[in-house]
């Protein structure tokens, strides 16, 4: 494709980990790694040396239904600039917060532009699926009662138009009604 013939000169990389604290909480552990690979110069002239850019980590403690966030911090281990690190409270403002769809906008809201910091943002953006997945992982360790009507559905919230397949009307929530009908349909018989 279009990279094919060219080495890399910037890489980004997310890792995010989720951890149980209790039944009902975890914590989503997020780390953006911004990392020039080649030499070159600032506005200035001065050399710029390949390196890492960004080292920056959230925590995020989440838990309930609908998903909510229940605390948040940060640190930077690595940023370009000396007064980054005075915008590492501003990840408090997402504390209440609660995952589903629209999630992405808010956190751009409370945390971007010139409200906080760009990358953080961007990295708590990509934290609230995880934390999802995540928070759903540790709670399917065991099993529980299929819910008997779309209201009973744990976390549908947080599904429901947050892609296509997951539309209002999209095959997925077809195929979750379908489910309850065929189910209502058992009992009467």
């Amino acid at each position: 494709m279009l990279a094919e013939k060219h080495s890399p000169v910037h890489e980004r990389k997310i890792e995010l980990h989720t951890y149980p604290i209790n039944e009902d909480e975890v914590v989503v552990e997020g780390w953006l790694r911004d990392e020039r690979l080649v030499k070159g110069y600032f506005w200035d002239g001065e050399t710029r040396l390949p390196g890492v850019v960004h080292h920056i980590g959230v925590r995020l403690l989440v838990g309930g239904w609908p998903l909510r966030i229940l605390d948040a911090e940060a640190e930077m281990r690595r940023v370009p600039q000396e007064l980054c690190p005075t915008v590492l409270d501003t990840v408090k403002k997402v504390v209440g917060l609660t995952i589903e769809s629209g999630f992405s906008g808010r956190v751009l809201e409370l945390l971007g532009r010139v409200e906080g910091c760009t990358h953080m943002s961007y990295l708590v953006m990509a934290m609230g699926p995880a934390a999802v997945h995540g928070y759903w992982t540790h709670k399917s360790r065991k099993r529980r009662p299929a819910p008997r009507s779309m209201e009973e559905f744990p976390g549908l919230g947080a599904l429901v138009n947050s892609c296509m397949l997951w539309r209002e009307d999209g095959p997925l929530i077809q195929k979750i009604e379908d489910y309850f009908r065929q189910r209502e349909a058992d009992e009467e018989a």
